[in-house]
């Protein structure tokens, strides 16, 4: 990936040498159990674990997955599955599979299947399975932000993602199982040719159907508004008193913007923005709307310390957590989810985690603000804003 600029990729802060990612924490919630892990290492472990744990069947859904140590950790590990007699179904992004279709030959040889998400020119070439997800035997997921490279598993000393991954036991997996087999159908049906996918793949999001319980998996996907995630999301924010995110892309729709303006006004909204990056036009993107937000008493931090990935959304007593990012190509492009969790507990053990990478962040004021708004950083930030839009590879490198 290209390096971004020097005023994009912001030098991290004095205590970074210091900073730590926080230990795993569990809960319970509305009959689940979670476990939330920020640490790249426990991630790593955590995704190996639920895979050695398999007795009967994996299904395992990435955007990105490369060929590098950790890849081939988990490669490996899904091999030793099949091995050992577990139906073992993977589907990698055509995009995002740096690794190559030969170095899953071995799991295909084994007697698991492999396949391409998106892989022919058209219409749907722009359009990304974003999702980040593992289900093991029907009764364990393991989502989130990180996909599977040696950037999401190292620490912050090692410049690695910062990411949060989630492992849930309960109800809501069988919706996991469920949306699998839609999207497994539709790749299928891809891979044979046949006509108007695109279409199909929209009918796939919009006539899902994630319950109405208190923990609920969310999808989204091309040009769907209503019974999108972030047609959910619209609703919790519209009566919200109190929002906290950690974006690492951060462009949303107006409407969105004006809701979050909103809440900072007649209550408190605290969002962490990416500080650092190998893809600075994420940053300039983000700067370029937070005059609106300042203005509205929204509380911006940069978050320096290490590259940030992270996908955190809390509005009042719920938690979003998953694969989309709070931009434009989440809310109406990409294929995601998000699992929503309504419980007071979970939103405040997540309210914990951003308190402390709020400790570590660059406050963004007013007066840095307008020290950094010059009129041609500001022409910069638009050229980012705009070209993402298609894809951030056109504008630097590939959004994650």
């Amino acid at each position: 990936m290209a390096t971004a600029t020097s005023e994009s990729v912001q030098a991290a802060p004095e205590t970074a040498p210091d900073y730590r990612d926080p230990d795993p924490f569990s809960l319970t919630a509305a009959g689940h159990e979670f476990t939330f892990y920020p640490h790249g290492q426990d991630r790593l472990q955590a995704l190996v674990a639920l895979i050695e744990s398999a007795r009967e069947s994996l299904k395992v859904f990435y955007y990105l997955f490369d060929s590098d140590t950790s890849g081939t950790m988990v490669r490996d590990a899904l091999l030793a599955a099949r091995r050992r007699g577990v139906q073992v179904d993977l589907i990698v992004d055509a995009f995002g599979n740096d690794a190559g279709a030969a170095f899953f030959e071995p799991l295909v040889e084994a007697g698991g299947t492999f396949a391409l998400f998106s892989p022919k020119w058209g219409a749907r070439y722009l359009v990304r399975n974003h999702q980040k997800f593992v289900i093991a035997d029907g009764a364990r997921v393991m989502t989130g932000g990180a996909n599977v490279s040696d950037h999401y598993f190292a620490t912050p000393a090692e410049n690695g993602w910062c990411d949060l991954s989630v492992l849930i036991e309960g109800p809501v997996v069988e919706q996991f199982t469920r949306w699998f087999g839609l999207l497994a159908s539709w790749v299928a049906n891809e891979a044979q040719g046949r006509t108007r996918q695109l279409r199909t793949l929209r009918d796939i999001v919009k006539q899902w159907d994630g319950g109405d319980g208190p923990v609920r998996l969310l999808v989204g996907g091309p040009l769907v508004r209503k019974g999108h995630w972030a047609w959910v999301l619209r609703k919790d924010l519209v009566t919200a008193t109190r929002l906290d995110t950690v974006s690492a892309y951060f462009s949303p729709p107006r409407s969105f913007r004006r809701l979050i303006a909103r809440i900072g006004r007649r209550g408190q909204a605290r969002m962490i923005m990416a500080g650092k990056s190998d893809i600075g036009a994420a940053i300039d993107m983000a700067r370029l709307l937070y005059g609106q937000l300042l203005r509205a008493r929204v509380k911006i931090f940069e978050f320096g310390v290490t590259k940030l990935h992270m996908k955190l959304i809390v509005v009042d007593d719920i938690a979003y957590v998953g694969s989309a990012n709070f931009d434009k190509r989440s809310f109406r492009i990409n294929v995601e989810l998000m699992v929503r969790i309504d419980d007071p507990a979970a939103a405040a053990a997540l309210r914990k985690l951003i308190d402390h990478m709020a400790e570590a962040s660059e406050s963004i004021t007013p007066a840095w603000y307008a020290r950094h708004s010059t009129f041609l950083n500001r022409m910069r930030w638009r050229i980012a804003y705009w070209l993402s839009l298609a894809d951030y590879r056109i504008s630097q490198a590939g959004t994650v």
